[in-house]
């Protein structure tokens, strides 16, 4: 018996998220107690008339195949949502996936050949570098700054920018850092992709609705130049609380949608018929549980700002978009914990934290970017404030200067130097 895998796996690795995910289960299912703020998943309950329009779907027999890029009610759903944006799409620039994770992955499909580049700003959301890689791309990753406000600047751009660069990936809100970009930053970039006919833009808005400082702008209205190349995917996912529905939709030009619809016949051939009913509900349904859950999300963004800046070598500034704050821990590398084990890297710290603290957190190294923990506030205020307290009172065993004193003591009785 062959078991052997396809080499290209060799270069890929399981979704951090969902292996993040599945090791909280574990612990949990061993009777441990694990404050999780991994997960980028609402905690608000799905909308009732969402769930009514699913029960709907199931009790009037709505249970059979339908288009690969959605029924027309769907499809009509999702150009007025785009349209409220400032988008205009007709039928034939619309698709659907089964989650927006599914788009990215068709669109790459459709459109990628060996050798062709991916350039990803840092930090990115994990799954961009995986999904180019299985196709053959490389991957251009761009490091941008806490002092920019992890946003890339066109001169960065513009460096990375090859006749081989075949998509650049832009993803506002950003997971992991919440950074939103404004009309003009975007028309920025796009000036610079201007001077490179040939590069792809994907837009991935999948937050567009939890924005908390300013307002989400699609790249695709601050670049109208760039439409004929600009994929804008979205989804239902995180604004209305179904990522167990698993729908994502996508505009774009004709030529590009019908290449995604080529993949996905051969994928999944279509989305759930009960998603995607449950979905025409929640984009054209009332609107006012989007609302309420932002203003709690903000809530809880300043509150977990406030309390992770209060513990010593931990930082972090409020994000404007999403529902994570991505905090620096680079202070706290180099500490020694009470066991006399140095933590080296922000993987170690977020070891320390769920080993000693029972906290679940994300290493920024998974998202490209090290020395930074991501931890989620799609969570309530009161495990929040335990995660907090048992952080802190974690840090407070570590000791940098013990540690150095230790070294110094050292050098001088001839131990370590």
């Amino acid at each position: 018996m062959n078991r052997r895998l396809a080499t290209r796996l060799e270069q890929v690795a399981p979704s951090a998220s969902m292996s993040a995910l599945a090791e909280v289960a574990r612990l949990r299912a061993e009777g441990r107690e694990v404050l999780s703020l991994t997960i980028g998943e609402p905690d608000f309950p799905t909308p009732p008339h969402v769930i009514q329009a699913a029960i709907d779907a199931l009790n009037s027999g709505q249970t059979g195949y339908r288009p690969t890029n959605g029924i027309p009610a769907l499809q009509s759903a999702i150009i007025a949502a785009f349209h409220k944006g400032g988008l205009a799409y007709t039928q034939s620039e619309v698709t659907i996936g089964a989650g927006a994770k599914q788009l990215i992955f068709a669109a790459f499909a459709a459109t990628i050949d060996e050798g062709d580049e991916i350039i990803i700003p840092t930090p990115y959301w994990v799954s961009y570098p995986d999904i180019g890689t299985i196709f053959g791309a490389k991957t251009i990753t761009v490091p941008c700054s806490a002092e920019n406000g992890f946003k890339l600047a066109p001169s960065d751009l513009k460096a990375a920018l090859t006749t081989r660069s075949r998509w650049l990936v832009l993803n506002s809100p950003n997971n992991p850092s919440g950074a939103v970009y404004s009309r003009a930053e975007l028309a920025a970039l796009g000036a610079v992709l201007d001077q490179f006919p040939d590069c792809l833009i994907l837009s991935d808005e999948i937050y567009e609705h939890l924005v908390y400082d300013g307002a989400h702008i699609s790249f695709a209205l601050a670049n109208p130049q760039l439409t004929d190349r600009t994929l804008t995917v979205n989804g239902v996912s995180k604004a209305y609380s179904m990522t167990g529905f698993r729908l994502g939709y996508a505009g774009g030009p004709g030529w590009l949608i019908a290449g995604l619809n080529t993949i996905l016949t051969q994928d999944t051939t279509c989305p759930s018929s009960i998603s995607q009913l449950a979905a025409v509900a929640a984009l054209t349904g009332s609107q006012d549980t989007v609302g309420s859950n932002r203003r709690e999300y903000m809530a809880r963004r300043d509150h977990l700002v406030g309390g992770i800046n209060q513990i010593p070598g931990m930082r972090c500034a409020a994000p404007s978009g999403a529902f994570y704050v991505f905090v620096s821990v680079e202070d706290l590398i180099g500490s020694r914990t009470p066991a006399g084990h140095v933590l080296e890297t922000d993987a170690e710290i977020a070891k320390f934290f769920l080993e000693s603290a029972g906290v679940a957190t994300m290493p920024g190294s998974l998202f490209g970017t090290g020395g930074y923990l991501r931890l989620s506030f799609a969570t309530p205020i009161e495990i929040l404030d335990r995660a907090i307290d048992a952080m802190a009172r974690a840090v407070e065993t570590l000791s940098m200067r013990r540690f150095l004193a230790d070294v110094v003591y050292d050098s001088v009785e001839g131990g370590r130097s």
